[in-house]
This record gives structure tokens, C-alpha cells and sequence, in this order.
């Protein structure tokens, strides 16, 4: 398995994983061609140096699961560093086989060099599975996530 930063030939991809789910397919929009707004989308988190969005490729080089890592600074924690992990996604034939908990270790231990004190994360309450999967990797859910859509 290799993970790496994602390219543009990836987008499809992770747009695919992202509407194939049961949230997921409520909020994305995945057709040929993709809309420009997900290519617009990737360029501005390429070039955002607090971003990375990346894959996890199979033996084969096929793209079988994402994530996002955000890096906020803040004057707290004595201008400390916060990584947050968004859009986490593992292709449906893969599911169960470690490919999610891989992405994990992989998104902490970069966290961890680029000096982030702490990863966070928030996961919909209608998803108790991936709850209990971010319990196992040493999450805790500490404190209550608030949300106010805008559109």
C-alpha cells in the first residue's frame, strides 16, 4: 500500500468514495464529467500549505481510499498546532481490511512530525460504526461538536 498526495487524476476517485455512502450521496454530485466546483476545490487545497489531501493506493496503483488533513494554527496551547482529519473514505470493496486504520496511523504520525499537539476529527452521529473504529485508534470523544449549515 502507498500513500501520497493527491493529483488531479485522483479527483474522480475521491469524489466517487465520498458519494458512495449513505451521507454522502445526499450532498455530492458524482457524474462524467465531474462539475468544475470539485476541480476548483482541489486546486485551492493543493495550494494551501495547511492542507493535504491524500490516497492510499493498492499493489495495483488503484486509488482505494482518502483523507484530509488540515493543519490550524492557533494562539492557544502557546500557539500550538491542531490537525484535523476530514473526508475519510475507503473504497467499499476494501472495507474491513485495515485500509482505514493504515490512513489513520499514517494522517497521526504526520501530525505528529509536523508538530501538531493534537488530531481531532468530528463524525456524524448517524455513523456509530466509524465512531466506535476512532474509539480503537485512542479518539475520545471529549467534548460535543456543534454545526450551523449556511446553505
Amino acid at each position: 500500500m502507498n500513500i501520497r498526495r493527491a493529483t488531479p487524476a485522483d479527483v474522480p476517485h475521491i469524489i466517487q468514495m465520498l458519494a458512495n455512502d449513505e451521507l454522502g450521496k445526499l450532498r455530492e454530485d458524482f457524474r462524467n464529467p465531474l462539475p468544475d466546483t470539485y476541480y476548483k476545490a482541489f486546486e485551492n487545497i493543493v495550494n494551501d500549505p495547511n492542507q493535504e489531501l491524500v490516497v492510499i493506493e493498492n499493489e495495483d496503483g488503484d486509488v482505494i481510499g482518502t483523507l484530509q488533513l488540515s493543519f490550524i494554527q492557533y494562539l492557544t496551547y502557546q500557539g500550538g498546532i491542531r490537525a484535523q482529519i476530514e473526508a475519510v473514505r475507503v473504497h467499499e470493496q476494501y472495507r474491513k481490511k485495515g485500509i482505514g486504520r493504515q490512513l489513520f496511523l499514517w494522517a497521526i504520525e504526520h501530525s505528529k512530525e509536523k508538530g501538531a499537539h493534537v488530531v481531532q476529527l468530528t463524525t456524524d452521529k448517524k455513523r456509530p460504526d466509524a465512531l466506535e473504529f476512532y474509539k480503537s485508534l485512542g479518539f475520545k470523544d471529549s467534548h460535543e461538536g456543534m454545526k450551523l449549515h449556511l446553505l
